[in-house]
């Protein structure tokens, strides 16, 4: 019986390596025991998947921000305060992430809106030493986290423009790990940094800038753009 839909895509190995396959386990134990992986403990306590096709930006955002244990000083359900996709709507309509995405700049002030320290890097303004400095920086911490903004072609893999975070970093393999928030689609996997990079390169066509990166850590002071 033919039924509708996807369940899920191969994933194009090479270039990526599957977190779970016997070379991913063996990349993921070196990175860790050569302290590589200091944040991937917060980012997989908070592992989502994106509620909606255009939401991985949110969904990434989300995640970091409750990784790095930031208060949203609002209530999401009950008492609780805690972050979700439905409250990021501070710079406007969630109705319009889910037609369109969101774009880089948007999800860098939604990050500040939120009451995060975000620092925003365009592929065009540095060089792929500088991406591999903050990754190991935010590789060996768990005070910050890094959100890549990149083009799946650069992979191999199917669509185009795509958010998700960085959950750790092996510097001998020179590889990084996405912790793809789109799970219905490609489990967590590992990656040429070179890649990464090259997809970071692609053209927005929107905007005809490069793509890149946000660098996420705990703000300096109490956010004072919440209700």
């Amino acid at each position: 019986m033919m039924l509708n839909g996807f369940y899920k895509r191969l994933l194009p190995s090479p270039p990526a390596i599957d977190f779970v396959s016997n070379n991913g386990k063996k990349l993921f134990l070196e990175a860790y025991q050569n302290g590589t992986m200091q944040g991937f403990n917060s980012l997989i306590s908070h592992f989502q998947t994106q509620t909606e096709l255009t939401y991985c930006g949110l969904t990434s955002l989300t995640m970091v921000l409750n990784s790095l244990a930031i208060d949203p000083g609002r209530k999401w359900k009950g008492p609780w305060r805690w972050f979700d996709e439905s409250m990021l709507d501070y710079c406007g309509p969630l109705e319009t992430v889910r037609a369109n995405g969101i774009s880089f700049e948007k999800l860098a002030s939604l990050g500040h809106c939120a009451g995060a320290k975000v620092e925003a890097f365009r592929a065009s303004n540095i060089t792929i030493d500088d991406f591999r400095k903050y990754v190991t920086k935010c590789s060996t911490t768990d005070d910050c986290h890094i959100i890549a903004s990149y083009h799946r072609a650069a992979l191999k893999q199917t669509a185009g423009g795509h958010y998700s975070p960085i959950g750790g970093y092996h510097a001998g393999k020179d590889m990084v790990l996405i912790l793809d928030v789109a799970r219905f689609k490609y489990p967590p996997h590992w990656v040429p940094l070179s890649l990464i990079w090259e997809g970071m390169n692609y053209i927005v066509g929107s905007t005809g800038k490069t793509r890149g990166f946000l660098l996420v850590s705990r703000p300096h002071k109490e956010p004072n753009m919440l209700k």
